[in-house]
């Protein structure tokens, strides 16, 4: 089922733009924040195995501390919303037979039919190539759940703003990470833009599709 209009989700993604500065009196509603934390749930992830946690700044005493490891930018306490998506570190066989177990149950499939599954994943991410690589490979699928939210938003009509000018080792501090699992990957600010943003005017830059795309 097709309910987003073509022209309408271009147009929405030339509106999106990383906001400098938000209006930090205009917050995002529950209802909104529900689907967006749904969206967040329903992000894709190599094998489905959702290596991360989102992790929701609303302290406004958290962020102040945040903000000195954030370049001092501003978005950190301005924005409606601080999410902090932190990558998982200790990925282990235990985390793959509970996500199997979860499988099991969700899809209604006996366990030993995902042996083969379970092996794969064993195989390749905890003793091939893919083991010595662990922690970068969790990283990047917080990116695709990092693009995920931010188009997201953007078709919602909510601004955001990715954070990658932040100190994952203080982040990690501050939000007491030590010990969980996780680690500080990247974060994003979202809420809805001041009128005082003179970025929201400028023309978006971007190449040539003949630029960016080779065909073969």
């Amino acid at each position: 089922m097709n309910i987003t209009n073509k022209q309408d989700l271009i147009k929405q993604l030339e509106w999106r733009y990383a906001v400098k500065k938000f209006d930090f009196q205009k917050k995002i509603s529950k209802d909104d924040w529900a689907v967006i934390e749904k969206s967040l749930v329903l992000t894709p992830s190599s094998y489905g195995l959702q290596p991360w946690k989102f992790i929701l700044v609303q302290n406004p005493e958290i962020r102040k501390k945040l903000t000195p490891h954030s370049w001092n930018q501003s978005q950190v306490e301005d924005c409606s919303h601080y999410i902090v998506i932190a990558n998982k570190i200790n990925l282990d066989q235990k985390y793959i037979e509970d996500f199997i177990a979860l499988n099991s149950k969700t899809r209604g499939i006996p366990s030993e039919k995902l042996e083969g599954y379970k092996k794969m994943m064993i195989g390749n991410l905890l003793h091939g190539d893919g083991k010595d690589r662990l922690i970068e490979w969790a990283a990047r699928q917080c990116y695709i759940a990092l693009g995920n939210l931010m188009t997201t938003v953007a078709v919602m009509g909510i601004d955001a703003c990715p954070m990658e000018g932040i100190d994952p080792i203080k982040y990690d501090e501050i939000l007491e990470l030590e010990g969980s699992g996780y680690k500080t990957c990247v974060a994003c600010a979202i809420g809805y833009r001041s009128a005082e943003d003179f970025y929201a005017k400028m023309a978006k830059v971007r190449f040539a599709a003949e630029q960016v795309f080779i065909i073969k």
